[in-house]
């Protein structure tokens, strides 16, 4: 589908919503062992064909007996069998009880397992145990189905897995679940001054040459969103390697993403190498760090084109790139999370783009700022663990509740 041409600066909502517009349906969906679906999204639904747990069981260690037995502390019961993990046992008589372990299915007759801490062996008599305390109907019993009764919708489709996820669908019996292919995308940089580790020594780093950190952190970005990464290296600043390089992207991937070029410059080539080979539907956002983002398509890809100033390209990564990749996967909530919390700092320079400022939480509870705060300072997404949400013309006094964005929450 197009997404609306706006030569104005788009909102960042609206270049939200626009890109979640622009995945008309998934990926199609393949099977995958349990044991390996770990990040991937659900594309069925998971429902169980099974109690869980599929019988009363035990939840301590201890004697399963009948309440009506131990009407005062002190009762002296005979133990005629013993109950462990995978084995049953026969039905409890009148003045009885069974040894039983965590674990193991409650025996038929028994209302109550008391745990073994509240119980004696008594030495004089033979196979028999004093119950310290009166028990409770249902003490220390787990019923049948508490967790989850055959029926029940346990996962649902567009849900993200991970390891709880992956623990209650093998509990449930699933083997094997049906996935949401995995994105496969294609990861370049441009820009003649990028030069990568390793290539060029630190000491004889020509004048003007940079070392291209955004790949690093963008190919393992992708990765943590589930993706299958191609790394097409640095392109130079020419137009027809740009193209050729879209063209040999958009042939076996779902997405292409690149860094640099995409700002006004005479040296920025990817606006018209993508409007050469399809549309750019979006370009340019409200938003700092972050501005000259882009969205288009390339054949059958989508085109993602990020800043190339590292702290620019890692923000727009996280409120743009991933939830769209996310959403191509089948992912139904993918709107970003924030909570209140309290400003420890001033920021009396308001701005008319909505601002991403890098801060982490201290010991007062609070959120400290960190004095840099230029695009191009990638220390401040070490230092800090989130993201302040500041509106357009907002400004910041010390003690004021904003709306912080964790790492964490991004990261995952």
């Amino acid at each position: 589908m197009q997404i609306p041409v706006r030569t104005a600066l788009m909102p960042l909502s609206q270049a939200f919503e626009s890109l979640l517009m622009a995945v008309e349906c998934p990926l199609p969906a393949e099977g995958v062992c349990t044991l390996d679906s770990d990040g991937r999204v659900l594309a069925h639904d998971v429902v169980s064909a099974l109690h869980v747990p599929p019988q009363d069981n035990s939840a301590m260690d201890g004697y399963a007996v009948r309440c009506v037995d131990v009407s005062e502390p002190g009762a002296v019961l005979s133990v005629t069998q013993r109950i462990a993990a995978g084995s049953c046992g026969r039905i409890v008589e009148p003045f009885t009880a069974a040894r039983i372990f965590t674990g193991a299915p409650v025996p038929p007759g028994a209302d109550a397992v008391v745990m073994q801490e509240d119980c004696r062996v008594v030495n004089d008599c033979e196979g028999g145990v004093r119950i310290q305390t009166v028990p409770r109907t249902g003490q220390y019993i787990r019923r049948a189905g508490e967790d989850v009764a055959r029926g029940q919708l346990v996962l649902h489709v567009g849900q993200r897995l991970g390891p709880a996820e992956m623990g209650l669908a093998a509990s449930v019996g699933m083997h094997t679940l049906q996935v949401a292919r995995r994105p496969r995308v294609a990861l370049f940089s441009t820009g003649d001054e990028l030069v990568m580790p390793g290539a060029v020594a630190p000491q004889d780093m020509p004048p003007g040459a940079i070392y291209n950190s955004n790949r690093f952190f963008l190919a393992a970005f992708l990765r943590r969103a589930g993706c299958e990464v191609t790394d097409q290296g640095i392109v130079p600043d020419r137009l027809d390697a740009t193209i050729s390089a879209l063209q040999l992207a958009a042939q076996t991937h779902d997405v292409i993403l690149t860094s640099g070029g995409v700002s006004v410059g005479e040296e920025d080539h990817i606006k018209p190498a993508v409007q050469t080979l399809g549309a750019l539907d979006l370009w340019q956002i409200a938003i700092k760090p972050g501005k000259p983002f882009a969205y288009g398509r390339v054949g059958d890809s989508h085109f993602l084109g990020l800043p190339g100033n590292p702290v620019s390209s890692f923000v727009t990564f996280l409120l743009l790139v991933r939830p769209f990749l996310l959403r191509l996967q089948g992912v139904t909530d993918v709107a970003m999370k924030t909570v209140a919390a309290r400003a420890d700092f001033a920021w009396p320079r308001a701005d008319k783009r909505q601002e991403f400022l890098r801060v982490r939480r201290n010991a007062n509870g609070g959120l400290d700022l960190f004095p840099n705060q230029s695009s191009g300072v990638l220390t401040s997404a070490v230092w800090g663990d989130g993201l302040v949400d500041n509106p357009p013309g907002g400004v910041i006094v010390p003690g004021d509740v904003v709306q912080f964005v964790s790492f964490a929450e991004l990261f995952a």
